[in-house]
């Protein structure tokens, strides 16, 4: 059978059946995925993804004091009452090492979600980047279909969701020949050539990273568009993000 290597630039393309017995890596560069490789990075036990403010608070009524870190944003804004926002420079060892991370965001959060049922979900971004490559090419060569799933912004395709996903296509075309491709995955990979490994300034361009930017988290946007600052690679499993220890060492794959 012959595997294939899909994007999906907005999770309001997936159908029921679009991700099933699928691996699929979720990307939103700005900021969630970061945030998360971030989190674990520094020694989060996890990170548990929600949909709305109310269920991560409540699931925190469930943990014992100490134990656990409210975080996330509305509108590139921390949430009130929480004790971090989705920065990843607030995702520190001395903040979250040792604790669960209960995280709600407006773009990231849901797309992590709205790929829970397939075969396996792994977080992913340009910080991240050459575990999870690696991670993908193996699924790959062990016979799955991989889709790519960018969280977009509030349902509009974004710049660096795409053009992470194309990084990601021309990394994976050149080591496995024979790929069948949809038409998002060849213009992603299209956009990536376009800006190269000139990470910032395409982070720079994109829509959301001058929102960012003129928001005062331009050091974000910065830390965002760092290649594997962050190598980490980090598993979706029943509705928690764990990481995942893997036994080959990451390249500085470029694409």
């Amino acid at each position: 059978m012959t595997v294939r290597l899909d994007v999906f630039l907005a999770p309001s393309e997936l159908t029921p059946t679009a991700l099933e017995r699928r691996v699929v890596a979720v990307i939103d560069v700005l900021r969630a995925t970061t945030t998360i490789a971030a989190a674990l990075h520094a020694g989060a036990r996890t990170v548990i993804p929600f949909l709305t403010t109310e269920d991560a608070m409540r699931t925190a009524k469930r943990y014992e004091r100490g134990e656990v870190k409210l975080a996330g944003e509305r509108q590139m804004v921390a949430i009130p009452g929480f004790e971090l926002g989705n920065s990843p420079l607030e995702f520190t060892t001395a903040s979250v090492g040792g604790q669960t991370v209960l995280l709600t965001t407006t773009n990231g959060t849901r797309a992590l979600l709205a790929a829970e049922d397939a075969r396996a979900v792994y977080i992913a971004s340009y910080g991240n980047f050459s575990l999870v490559r690696t991670q993908l090419l193996q699924a790959l060569q062990d016979g799955h279909s991989v889709s790519i799933v960018c969280a977009a912004s509030e349902g509009m395709p974004s710049l660096e969701d795409s053009a992470c996903a194309g990084r990601f296509v021309h990394s994976l075309v050149d080591a496995h020949a024979g790929l069948m491709m949809n038409d998002a995955a060849r213009m992603c990979a299209l956009l990536s050539e376009r800006y190269g490994d000139d990470l910032l300034a395409l982070c720079a361009d994109a829509e959301h990273g001058r929102r960012l930017s003129d928001a005062g988290f331009a050091a974000d946007v910065m830390a965002c568009a760092t290649l594997d600052l962050y190598p980490v690679l980090g598993e979706l499993v029943e509705r928690a993000i764990v990481r995942v220890s893997t036994p080959q060492a990451a390249s500085s794959t470029s694409a």
